[in-house]
C-alpha cells in the first residue's frame, strides 16, 4: 500500500530500525511516546519485548532531538508539531515494516496508537493512559490542571513548553515518592510542542480535528486500554470513556486498570507491571 503522505519524514535511525526489524523475521512492536518525553523513555521496554521474542522499534516524533540533553539545549526544535504530523509520520514508518506490528503508546502516544490502528495498520494495540480523542467527553479538573502550563497562554500553541519540577510532580509523579519523582523529571522530562494540547482542547468542537479516531474500522485489530488509578493527566474517567468509544468496534476491546499508578507508570520503578500487562495482551494476538 502507498503512504498517505508524499514527503519522506523518516530519519536515518528510523530507517535503520526498520531494516533490522524486517531482517529479523520477528513480529515488530512499535512504541510511541507522548508529550514531555522522548523515544528513549521506552528503553527498558525495548529489552523486555526483545527478550520475549519481538522486534522492538521506537520511531520519534518529527523534529524530536535524539537525546534529552539535545532537547534541553534546543527546546524550540520541538515547537509546532501537530497530532496529524505525528500520525502520518507513524503511518509512514509502520507501512515500511514487512509484518503488521503491535502498537503500544502512552498518553498522546496512546491516542496516536488508536489513530494508526484505526487506519487498519495494527495486528494489536495497547493505549496506556491515552489522551482523549474527538468524542471522548469527560474533562476532569486534574486534566485541565496538568495541561495548564501550556493552555494558559494561547501563544504556546506555536511554542515548545517544558514542565517545572512542581508541574511534573502533579502531572506525572504524583503516585511515586518525592525522590523518585525528582529523578524521573531529571532523567526524562523535556519541552513538548503546545499544539497537540490545543488540538485536544478543541477536538470536540472541530469536526475536522486531527484527533479523530476510526473506532469502527473492522481492520482495527484487538485493542487494550490501560488506565493508571491515580493518573492526574489522564484520569480513569477519560480512559473509561475511551474504552466505551472503542467498544463500538467488532474486534476485541479490553480495559485494564492498574491500582496505585500515576501518569509516570511507563517510566517509573513499577514499569514492569505495566509492560507485562501489555505484553500478555500482545502475545494473545500476535
Amino acid at each position: 500500500m502507498a503512504d498517505r503522505t508524499s514527503a519522506d519524514t523518516l530519519t536515518d535511525d528510523e530507517n535503520d530500525q526498520l531494516a533490522r526489524a524486517n531482517a529479523s523475521g520477528r513480529t515488530p512492536v512499535v512504541f510511541v511516546h507522548g508529550l514531555w518525553l522522548l523515544a528513549g523513555s521506552w528503553d527498558r521496554w525495548i529489552g523486555h519485548f526483545e527478550d520475549a521474542g519481538y522486534s522492538a522499534v521506537v520511531p520519534s516524533w518529527p523534529n524530536d532531538p535524539p537525546t534529552v540533553a539535545a532537547a534541553r539545549d534546543d527546546p524550540a526544535a520541538l515547537a509546532g508539531t501537530s497530532v496529524g504530523d505525528v500520525a502520518d509520520h507513524l503511518e509512514q514508518f509502520v507501512r515500511r515494516l514487512a509484518r503488521k506490528p503491535a502498537l503500544i503508546g502512552h498518553s498522546f502516544g496512546g491516542v496516536l496508537t488508536q489513530i494508526v490502528a484505526g487506519r487498519g495498520l495494527a495486528a494489536a494495540s495497547v493505549a496506556i493512559d491515552p489522551a482523549p480523542h474527538r468524542g471522548v467527553l469527560p474533562l476532569p479538573f486534574s486534566s485541565l490542571r496538568a495541561a495548564f502550563p501550556v493552555l494558559r497562554n494561547p501563544l504556546n500553541r506555536g511554542r515548545a513548553v517544558g514542565l517545572s519540577y512542581d508541574q511534573f510532580r502533579y502531572a506525572f509523579g504524583n503516585a511515586v515518592d518525592e525522590a523518585e519523582s525528582r529523578r524521573l523529571h531529571e532523567e526524562f522530562s523535556v519541552a513538548a510542542p503546545g499544539k497537540p494540547l490545543f488540538q485536544a482542547a478543541a477536538a470536540n468542537f472541530n469536526p475536522r480535528s486531527e484527533l479523530k479516531v476510526d473506532t469502527k474500522n473492522p481492520a482495527r485489530g484487538p485493542m487494550l486500554i490501560i488506565s493508571g488509578e491515580l493518573d492526574h493527566t489522564v484520569p480513569r474517567a477519560i480512559s473509561r470513556a475511551t474504552f466505551q468509544r472503542q467498544r463500538r468496534n467488532p474486534g476485541v476491546t479490553e480495559l485494564a486498570e492498574i491500582a496505585g499508578r500515576g501518569h509516570s507508570l511507563t517510566i517509573d520503578s513499577g514499569w514492569r507491571e505495566v509492560a507485562d500487562t501489555a505484553l500478555a495482551f500482545v502475545r494473545r494476538f500476535t
